[in-house]
């Protein structure tokens, strides 16, 4: 039987809950479906995921520095009110897409006054301690497209 190592693709069910146990996501009819191997998943749950079959449950505690990172204060910046032009109406909670040196990042309004735009560059999930109920439902070996885009293709995963 397969176990998930490298280049494989799995399909799995999940639910991701925080701390206090309040579920935050889960995986709704159709499995999450990654390329083992490749970065598509958090590290702290694909290293957790080596090894097993399919049909084999776990439940595995994610640390932020092995899920969405530390929270980071620098993240959260005020920004002049004009670079937000063509946006009439900006409130708390709406999100943006802005340019980085790290490329293209998620901005969340954290607060809006007068003149500047407060925003939080932080994964929503940063600095969170994450639980998952995991099923394992499928492995099989990843096409050569697959490996040569670097994710899983077809029902559940990358469509082009």
């Amino acid at each position: 039987m397969t176990d998930i190592q490298k280049d494989k693709v799995v399909s799995f069910h999940y639910t991701l809950k925080d701390e206090s146990g309040t579920v935050i996501d889960k995986s709704e009819g159709q499995p999450l479906v990654y390329l083992h191997g490749a970065s598509n998943i958090i590290p702290g749950l694909e290293k957790a995921l080596v090894g097993k079959k399919v049909g084999d449950t776990l439940n595995v505690t994610v640390e932020p520095e092995e899920g969405y990172g530390e929270y980071s204060a620098e993240a959260v910046q005020e920004v002049p009110r004009n670079l937000f032009q063509g946006v009439d109406h900006i409130e708390p909670g709406m999100q943006f897409q802005a340019q980085t040196d790290d490329g293209m990042q998620v901005v969340v309004v954290k607060d809006v006054t007068e003149d500047s735009i407060i925003v939080d560059g932080n994964h929503p999930l940063a600095g969170q301690r994450l639980n998952f109920d995991v099923q394992v439902v499928e492995i099989r070996d990843a096409t050569a497209e697959e490996l040569s885009h670097g994710h899983a293709h077809g029902a559940g995963g990358h469509h082009h």
